[in-house]
């Protein structure tokens, strides 16, 4: 039984989507779907030839989630092991007092590059590695919205953090510490290309996970099984949702603080110099406003991943799920108000320290309400005995202690004790390893079954559980004596007869303790996987009950099943046959092509057929020519960078080109399963596409933001800096060009559609409104250089010009898409009357010209000095 197709799930469903359950889904769906019969002769084949992995050389043009997870996954572990054999080092170092393994430069390069890549290429890259392989599995999703772009993330990182990482081997890594605050980090004092290594790399990498992040959310939002409503959907999927959304919201401000001290650096423009009005403490609120979310950026997603593996250990489902998913929002939510907690020692006022610390101290009570759900959950089930339990159990006592420390460093009078001292290196360490690092070894335990077939072993799982248990302990409890008795932190050395040689003896036992455990579990893990898989679907070895036991290949989910559960393989024995035996969505290639199902973000109820892109080598070139671009800067080799930067351009456009596909008049529509069409093509909000370019507007105008904080910070700080009266002469004409150009954005898209050759017409728009934006831009600058004002002589000119650079970045962006659009059009690949390219240039084009606006406005109407 056929029934009318529709963008919309009324027409997928027909007039069973009329009479809606109390769930929100119509339950009888599921009657569509024979329960019994086979599929036609084939159709499994063609499935799988279609969703084959590349083999030999061409395996680095794969874009399949469980190929690049994977890759994502053993890379973030690689950058593990490398920064533990740095920290290795360094404990050697503080054996014994007086010690001089290495110099002293070396030393400070080493505890530098050790935070560096534990915090940007090991603990957030792995949450997020994990996610691309999980999330879609979860979800019965074929693949995530965007396979290339999560092949783009991937190869971006793994890239950039080997150059990154490669900078100490050559003694060319900065030695400023982690967070790199100047003025130590600033020309004067950090000569050389050292510091422009770690700011480059650094903002190569935050574009590589914000990448991912919006990769992930549309897949959140657009790719759930039918049926899996919000209420329905998994907490793993929950804490992605917020951990891409807290992605988006803090990373620009690591991108927009790199930006502004490279600009400082390489320009002499005055922004952390205190001397001609800048001030440095505007890096540490720009640096610390990413920084502590971005510690529950990597909290929520292992925080889930323990409440999925603790429902199966105990065998029950999860003690208070909705209190669980608000607490995780609630962390997120309250994790950007406590960023400036880690300034209490720079003067602040009284009041404001007085928020921060209240704000320190609220963050820790959702956490704590998770941490009382797994505790009921493990009490009232009957719990597993295995190396999962162990690392959930042990994971959860030591970031319980090192949530308690955390809640004392957030008082403001005892953290005028303890700031940098070991005390708050041992909290952060206790914090990470039990939020973070427990919960991953956990999760590398209980998912590689779902990966390969096999189970890594449970004897040495045990080893390596209590070796990681106990050398934790013992490395890091001692560090709160030594912190307490007053030893500073970044230290190479120190003084005998100070009562710290014995607990840095511990503590360096216990590092190679852990150590032990670590090189254990790497070994167990290739014998593990160097013999391959067992071959057919995921083994259950723990009795899950989500979606991802379901993953039978390359392509996800031989069909994707209807869900009505949290726990769905627990409430039906029979899905995963059912599933296997393709009696539910898309059992087969409908198209011919790689294919998943979108749904609504609410309801999770079916839209359209998406064409998933195949292997390409584009995501590849186009990773190495942004990262050949970034670190010829650093050498400034110019002209090679621009090379680089062309290539970059070249090969984006390359790699889109081919993403808006129109297929044949007769594959418009497809059977979706059980006689359901839908359509394969839909633009404009109900698209996936348009949804990830409103998520990168939001990081365009979080960038911005930034800035516009930076201009006013500093107006605040040095008022007397302010020399410059703000020139009037491109107010009227820049507003004007603005507006033309967002206006002209806005009418593409109707005039499309209604004139009969309006994709032409909609093309010379768009030209249209990117050269009234270049014109907007080059107004606003002229007016500012004939008013007398430089970047180089003080703060204000170093805030208006940063602003003008990053907008001007923004608008050549625009321009290039004018022209890629253009060529699409001058190819016929521009059809009318919709468009899904159209729809997400014109939101770009119109957020440019709002950026423009506040970006003019601000500097001329907003308090400035006199003559």
């Amino acid at each position: 039984m056929t029934q009318p197709a529709s963008p919309g799930v009324e027409g997928a469903l027909g007039d069973a989507a009329t009479e809606p359950s109390e769930t929100g889904f119509d339950t009888r769906l599921y009657a569509r779907f024979p329960t019994q019969g086979g599929r036609p002769a084939g159709e499994f084949e063609a499935l799988e030839k279609t969703w084959e992995t590349p083999t030999g050389w061409r395996a680095f043009s794969a874009v399949n989630n469980n190929f690049i997870g994977f890759l994502f996954i053993a890379t973030a572990f690689g950058f593990f092991i490398a920064a533990g054999i740095l920290s290795l080092v360094m404990r050697v170092q503080l054996a014994a007092p007086l010690a001089s393994v290495v110099p002293q430069e070396t030393y400070n390069q080493l505890f530098t590059m050790h935070g560096s890549v534990m915090m940007f290429l090991f603990a957030v890259p792995a949450v997020e590695a994990i996610a691309v392989l999980l999330l879609p599995q979860m979800l019965a999703a074929r693949d995530l919205p965007f396979p290339r772009l999560s092949a783009y993330s991937y190869w971006a990182y793994a890239i950039g953090g080997v150059v990154f990482f490669g900078s100490v081997l050559f003694s060319l890594a900065p030695s400023g510490g982690w967070f790199m605050y100047p003025p130590l980090s600033s020309g004067v004092y950090a000569k050389g290309i050292n510091a422009d290594f770690w700011l480059l790399g650094i903002g190569f990498i935050e574009i590589s996970a914000i990448a991912g992040a919006i990769e992930l959310i549309v897949g959140v939002l657009r790719t759930r099984a039918p049926g899996m409503t919000l209420s329905k959907m998994p907490v793993y999927a929950w804490a992605i949702l917020i951990f891409g959304v807290m992605i988006i919201l803090a990373f620009p401000a690591m991108i927009m603080v790199t930006f502004l001290l490279e600009l400082e650096r390489a320009f002499n423009w005055p922004l952390f110099d205190a001397t001609r009005g800048g001030d440095p403490l505007l890096y540490q609120h720009l640096f610390w406003f990413f920084g502590h979310p971005d510690v529950y950026i990597i909290f929520i997603p292992a925080s889930a991943m323990v409440s999925t593996m603790i429902v199966t250990v105990a065998q029950k489902k999860l003690v208070g799920h909705e209190l669980v998913v608000l607490a995780m929002i609630a962390t997120g939510f309250i994790s950007f108000g406590v960023w400036a907690h880690h300034m209490f020692t720079v003067g602040m006022p009284e009041l404001a320290a007085g928020y921060f610390s209240a704000a320190s101290m609220a963050v820790a009570v959702p956490a704590g309400a998770q941490v009382f759900a797994w505790i009921c959950t493990l009490a009232s089930g009957r719990v597993q005995r295995n190396v999962p339990s162990l690392f959930l159990v042990g994971g959860i006592l030591i970031f319980v202690m090192g949530g308690l420390s955390g809640v004392m460093v957030g008082m403001v009078a005892f953290d005028g004790q303890a700031h940098d001292t070991y005390f708050v290196v041992a909290h952060f360490h206790y914090v990470l390893i039990g939020g973070m690092l427990f919960p991953l070894f956990a999760g590398l335990y209980y998912w590689t079954p779902m990966i390969n077939g096999r189970q890594l072993s449970e004897r040495l799982g045990r080893w390596v559980f209590w070796l990681s248990f106990v050398g934790v302990h013992v490395c890091f409890l001692p560090m709160h004596l030594t912190g307490l008795m007053g030893m500073p932190r970044r230290v190479n050395t120190y003084l005998p007869d100070r009562a710290w040689d014995l607990p840095n003896l511990i503590s360096t036992v216990g590092a190679f303790v852990m150590a032990a455990g670590a090189l254990l579990f790497l070994i167990d893990a290739v014998r593990c996987y160097a013999r391959g898989g067992s071959g057919g679907n995921a083994r259950n070895a723990f009795h899950g009950g989500t979606l991802e036991w379901l993953s039978a290949g390359n392509y996800g989910v031989r069909s994707i099943p209807v869900v009505n559960d949290l726990e769905p393989l627990w409430t039906d024995p029979q899905l995963a046959r059912d599933v296997e035996a393709g009696r539910y969505f898309l059992p087969n290639t409908a198209t011919g092509q790689r294919e998943t199902l979108v749904t609504s973000p609410a309801r999770a109820e079916p839209q359209y057929v998406q064409i998933m892109p195949g292997p390409s080598w584009w995501p590849l070139l186009s990773a190495l020519s942004t990262a050949g671009f970034f670190l010829l800067l650093t050498v400034k080799a110019m002209t090679l960078s621009a090379v680089c930067g062309v290539l970059t351009v070249f090969c984006l456009m390359r790699w889109v080109w081919s993403n808006d596909r129109h297929l044949p008049p007769q594959q418009s529509q497809v059977d979706a399963g059980a006689g359901i069409l839908l359509p394969t093509y839909v633009a404009g909000p109900q698209a996936h596409g348009w949804w990830a370019a409103v998520l990168l507007d939001i990081v365009l105008g979080m960038i911005f933001l930034m800035a516009m904080f930076g201009y006013l910070y500093l107006y605040a700080a040095h008022p007397d800096w302010w020399l410059h009266k703000a020139p009037r002469g491109a107010l009227v004409p820049g507003l004007l060009l603005l507006g033309a150009s967002a206006g002209l954005a806005y009418a593409a898209r109707p005039l499309m559609a209604l004139l009969k050759r309006g994709s032409g017409a909609s093309a010379v728009l768009m030209g249209f409104s990117a050269a009234c934006l270049a014109a907007a831009l080059a107004v606003d600058v002229l007016d500012w250089w004939h008013a007398g004002l430089r970047g180089d002589a003080s703060g204000q000119g170093a805030s208006v010009y940063a602003m003008l650079a990053w907008h001007g970045s923004v608008v050549a962006a625009v321009v290039l898409a004018a022209f890629f659009y253009a060529l699409r059009w001058m190819r016929g690949l521009a059809p009318r009357p919709a468009n899904k390219t159209l729809e997400a240039l014109r939101l770009l084009f119109i957020y440019a010209a709002l950026e423009g606006a506040a970006g003019l406005l601000l500097p001329r109407l907003l308090p400035w000095g006199g003559a």
